[in-house]
């Protein structure tokens, strides 16, 4: 899905064409726009060859067509058609399309221009190059199940293929790059991505603390909040796991609500809409050092008014509060989220 993601994100600036390996040709089907609306892409005239595989969902702006990489006919169709292409695109097995003529080297050798992506599970070179690519499986080998799911709960991969998309945003961000890198040069070049390399890379904070320190990170902490922070001294390096308490979603009445008390100016805020006022000067809860300290209890105390009114109740109540709020809601409440709306429809959003 990573280079189909990639491809998609190009596709949305430019003109993507994808042909997938089949026995024999397909009819064309197109999702373009008009060409009064593509005159205004930036990447007008870019032309993208996308040889992935088929994914429902991730083809918008691709020209398709079915073609065999075993017939000679199939080959030729593909070697012309990146003859006249800005940027290629595939996902295959290191060394799997050098017997079509199709690897980068055969490419460069007929238009030495081109943008040539490769995106695997694990890149071009190393023990697991050969060891196909899957989001969840990179996802549990590069470290991000580990510190994804609930504190005392097993390790769960995220809700969507966030590997691979991920991978795809690096891929077209690389492109984008290649692109001026040839706009100075003619030159084209090859890019190595794989999902193992972006997945570490997207471990961020985690992963510096961890590897500067070398020790053991804290796992897994649900939706609450948890940052690492690394302590220098002349002597060594030690990982504190600063945290802010109230930081994590509470039980509604007919769902869930995301609160965060980021200091104790919003935690005052949030006593006063829960009205608890008490709670801010009882000396459990007075400073965010003892709250963490205090964290079961105050959290069992939050979820028990939390409960008593609907997400939409709560809400309202904390409409322009200043605080951090948010509901959290399933894939047809965030598609009709009145935000989201708003953006499509504005002549400033999306």
């Amino acid at each position: 899905m990573a280079s189909l993601w990639a491809s998609q994100c190009l596709a949305r600036s430019s003109r993507a064409i994808r042909p997938f390996n089949g026995s024999r040709f397909s009819k064309h089907y197109r999702l373009a726009t008009s060409t009064a609306e593509t005159a205004t892409l930036p990447l007008e005239g870019i032309r993208v060859l996308d040889m992935t595989r088929v994914l429902a969902g991730v083809n918008r702006n691709k020209k398709s067509i079915g073609l065999s990489f075993a017939e000679k006919s199939g080959r030729e169709i593909l070697h012309k058609l990146a003859a006249g292409c800005d940027v290629l695109v595939e996902n295959y097995l290191p060394d799997t399309l050098k017997k079509y003529q199709l690897d980068f080297q055969s490419i460069n050798q007929i238009n030495p221009s081109i943008i040539y992506a490769s995106i695997t599970g694990y890149g071009q070179t190393g023990p697991y190059r050969k060891r196909a690519g899957y989001d969840v499986m990179v996802e549990a080998e590069m470290g991000l199940m580990h510190i994804t799911g609930p504190r005392d709960g097993p390790p769960v991969k995220v809700g969507v293929a966030v590997t691979d998309l991920t991978t795809g945003l690096y891929t077209s961000n690389s492109i984008l790059a290649a692109l001026l890198a040839r706009a100075r040069t003619g030159k084209g070049q090859h890019i190595d991505v794989a999902l193992s390399d972006c997945q570490v890379a997207t471990l961020a904070n985690m992963a510096s603390s961890a590897l500067i320190s070398g020790q053991p990170d804290s796992g897994r902490w649900g939706t609450s909040h948890r940052t690492s922070v690394l302590l220098l001294t002349p002597f060594n390096a030690k990982i504190f796991e600063a945290s802010i308490v109230p930081y994590r979603s509470f039980k509604t009445q007919d769902g869930d609500i995301l609160l965060g008390g980021g200091n104790d100016r919003l935690f005052g805020i949030l006593c006063d809409r829960l009205d608890k006022p008490e709670w801010k000067s009882d000396e459990r809860f007075a400073t965010n050092s003892t709250r963490v300290e205090n964290r079961v209890a105050l959290e069992a105390l939050i979820e028990a008014e939390t409960r008593t009114k609907t997400t939409k109740e709560w809400l309202d109540v904390l409409n322009e509060s200043g605080m951090p709020y948010a509901a959290v809601n399933d894939i047809q409440g965030t598609l009709n989220h009145q935000h989201g709306k708003w953006q499509k429809t504005s002549p400033s959003g999306l």
